[in-house]
């Protein structure tokens, strides 16, 4: 490695902070406390407002003393209940006190802090909540660095107004419904609460951004199921798919699915609210080139309109020139947005395009949205993005013309590994050593595979011939040129990579289940893929390791050399599927979805960013991995490729065609898709077994289920 670790790169580190964290997320805003509800200084807690943290320090004492935490009730991602009580009186065994604090995050925070007196004599209690800002980049507190300090604070009768010391058109202005004692750095009350009564304050933390405070959507006393947030998240219900199975788990997974999915949308109000996805809170609530595609793709089941949200939005932020600060070139989709204090600047500049996946998965999509239904209009006006991504590929990514698409960092600023795993030590050989600059991933060359025949598809809708014959000739000469450079007779696997002499990086990883999803490999490759993939060293019991635990950098504790990552999985088991003709891949796939969802189950119905490689035979539960993101949109996608594999469902609106081919795991039981959108039509699917129907499939419509 040279240079300083890039600030999005591999695990970050957190100072001080303790087990059990609650993250609330909406939009782009969220929150991050422990669970009796505070956020602890120094720590890498707070709430978060376009990628600054706006609050550093939010602590409730009761009569001086912390809450005892009871229970966390968290309905919708957006919004938790943290109940404790007043800890019991010197002498005493029990309290009489029960405290609440409902919490709703919207472009700010909203508390309503709650004591119920359950004792049959008055009590006087005193709540006093101390709250501090610091104004940190989002980066900055990923990585544990020191910020500005203290917010300059003044205090006016009714407010406790905080400041960022060098920029003071930034701030945070809290207030209460029941007037507090307001002191520099608190809010106090002192009350007296009847036997059987209850007493409550409705308090909240406004941003101010270039000296204007942010307007909250959030009407005082509002229960959060009718707030915007919760008015946002029924929307999307009332026009997302319902999605139900027999097996009680993997429903509640996917509405913990439907929820988080909801949570985690963007909405561009200057494009009549088009929405697009954030990768996932904490540290990625923004729009993210790979990540927001893969999770987009996914949740096409769900509603095809957050992939052309999410295309659109890249479409307009497509490279235009050369600038290797920011590693922007003509055509390449960009990696990430930052909006924080520092502007981007750990990155270059705001936005980043240092990825080199991206661009081929925003082909493959555009593809994609067009067979499940998306207007012709939006995919044709979507066109000259794709073909300037496919110039990229080309002019750009293929860096020494050997026909495979290679990265390497422009500046020591960049990130050193571009692929999906872009911690700095994410790629390496059978014996554990690091892969040189340039670098071609393996399933990379799938996805460049995917998106020629994918362009291929969109020039037959459009009649364009030529382009369609053109594309299928280099996506063949590709894939003999692939199966070639990149396979490993003696081994039985693809090499991760090439490096940047063409020597083959060896080790056995997960990215070959990619380039089964992308349907690169031959059936005769795919075989023995199959075999190395279904091996101890690669199945955990909860899902599929990153990298096989004989390999030299195995870790099962790290971030990409061992872990277990839900939409890893997930697109391998879409690739075992596509496969399924080969002998022990549908059983392979079972396998690794079972272990997921048992793996869903231990972390309450919500996947996680990714969890520890140790094999379930050690240890019962996954062993979580402590800075995992959570909700994370590609692992709370995930179940959803699942569902959508296994039924082998594949439409194709222009064309009329519904096709179901499925497999289901026997636990599943009978899958219902209500309210399925294709283009114009409505339909319902279920699968019971080999039993399909599907009800008000219109008559020009022909359901292929062989």
């Amino acid at each position: 490695m040279t240079g300083p670790t890039p600030l999005n790169s591999g695990e970050p580190s957190v100072l001080g902070s303790s087990g059990g964290a609650i993250t609330l997320v909406e939009g782009s805003t969220f929150c991050l406390s422990d669970r009796v509800g505070d956020v602890e200084p120094g720590t890498a807690q707070g709430l978060f407002y376009r990628d600054a943290r706006v609050v550093s320090r939010w602590e409730l004492r009761v009569d001086g003393q912390r809450p005892e935490p009871l229970s966390v009730l968290s309905p919708e991602a957006f919004t938790a209940r943290f109940i404790a009580r007043r800890p019991p009186r010197a002498g005493a065994a029990d309290s009489s006190l029960l405290v609440v604090r409902e919490r709703l995050v919207a472009d700010g925070l909203r508390e309503t802090v709650s004591v119920e007196n359950l004792g049959r004599e008055p009590t006087a209690v005193t709540l006093e909540l101390f709250a501090d800002a610091d104004f940190v980049d989002l980066f900055a507190v990923k990585e544990g660095r020191e910020g500005h300090g203290r917010a300059e604070v003044m205090v006016t009768d009714s407010e406790l107004l905080l400041n960022d010391r060098s920029d003071r058109s930034r701030g945070m202005a809290i207030s209460a419904s029941e007037p507090p004692t307001v002191l520099p750095g608190s809010l106090l009350w002192r009350v007296v609460v009847p036997a059987g009564g209850r007493w409550s304050t409705e308090i909240l933390a406004q941003p101010t951004l270039a000296n204007q405070r942010v307007s909250l959507p959030l009407r005082p006393g509002e229960h959060y199921e009718a707030s915007e947030p919760g008015r946002k998240i029924e929307a999307w219900r009332d026009t997302a798919t319902k999605l139900t199975t027999g097996d009680p788990l993997l429903t509640a997974v996917l509405q913990r699915t439907e929820s988080d999915l909801g949570a985690l949308q963007i909405h561009d109000d200057s494009h009549d609210g088009r929405t697009f996805v954030a990768a996932g809170a904490p540290w990625f609530m923004t729009l993210f080139g790979r990540d927001s595609l893969l999770t987009a793709w996914m949740a096409l089941p769900l509603d095809v309109g957050l992939a052309i949200g999410t295309l659109q939005r890249l479409a307009e932020l497509q490279g235009q020139r050369v600038d290797p600060l920011t590693e922007e070139e003509p055509g390449r989709i960009m990696h990430e947005i930052r909006r924080g204090p520092s502007g981007g600047l750990a990155l270059g500049g705001e936005t980043y395009y240092g990825t080199v996946d991206a661009t081929p998965l925003f082909v493959m999509l555009l593809a994609e949205v067009c067979r499940w239904g998306a207007p012709a209009d939006a995919v044709q006006a979507l066109l000259p993005a794709a073909d300037a991504a496919l110039d990229w590929i080309t002019h750009f990514g293929d860096r020494d013309g050997d026909g495979f698409v290679e990265y390497q960092r422009a500046t020591d600023r960049g990130l050193i590994n571009q692929g999906w795993k872009d911690s700095f030590d994410g790629i390496n050989d059978v014996a554990g050593h690091l892969a040189e600059a340039p670098i071609a991933l393996c399933e990379v060359q799938g996805y460049v595979y995917g998106a020629l025949l994918a362009r291929a598809e969109l020039a037959d809708e459009f009649g364009d011939a030529a382009t369609a014959t053109r594309m299928r000739e280099h996506a063949s000469q590709l894939r003999t040129k692939f199966s070639e450079a990149f396979w490993l007779p003696e081994r039985g696997w693809y090499a991760v990579a090439l490096d940047g002499s063409k020597r083959r990086i060896d080790a056995l990883t997960s990215n070959v289940g990619h380039c089964l999803w992308s349907g690169i490999a031959t059936d005769e490759q795919a075989a023995q893929i199959v075999q190395r993939l279904a091996s101890p060293e690669m199945d955990s019991g909860f899902g599929l390791r990153t990298l096989a635990s004989d390999m030299g950098a195995f870790n099962p504790m790290s971030y990409h050399n061992g872990s277990v990552w839900p939409h890893d999985t997930a697109i391998t088991v879409a690739g075992l599927l596509r496969y399924r003709h080969i002998p022990g891949a549908v059983e392979l796939a079972t396998r690794l979805a079972d272990g997921l969802l048992d793996a869903a189950a231990a972390f309450g119905g919500r996947l996680p960013e990714l969890f520890c490689g140790f094999p379930r035979s050690r240890f019962a539960a996954p062993v979580p991995y402590p800075t995992s993101c959570s909700p994370q949109a590609w692992a709370s996608a995930a179940p959803l490729l699942l569902v959508r594999s296994f039924l082998g469902l594949d439409p194709d609106a222009p064309r009329r065609t519904l096709t179901v081919l499925p497999h289901l795991p026997p636990r599943w039981g009978r899958v219902e898709l209500t309210d399925l959108r294709l283009g114009g039509s409505v339909i319902d699917l279920a699968v019971d077994g080999d039993h399909i129907t599907a009800s008000n499939l219109p008559d020009d419509w022909r359901l292929i289920t062989h």
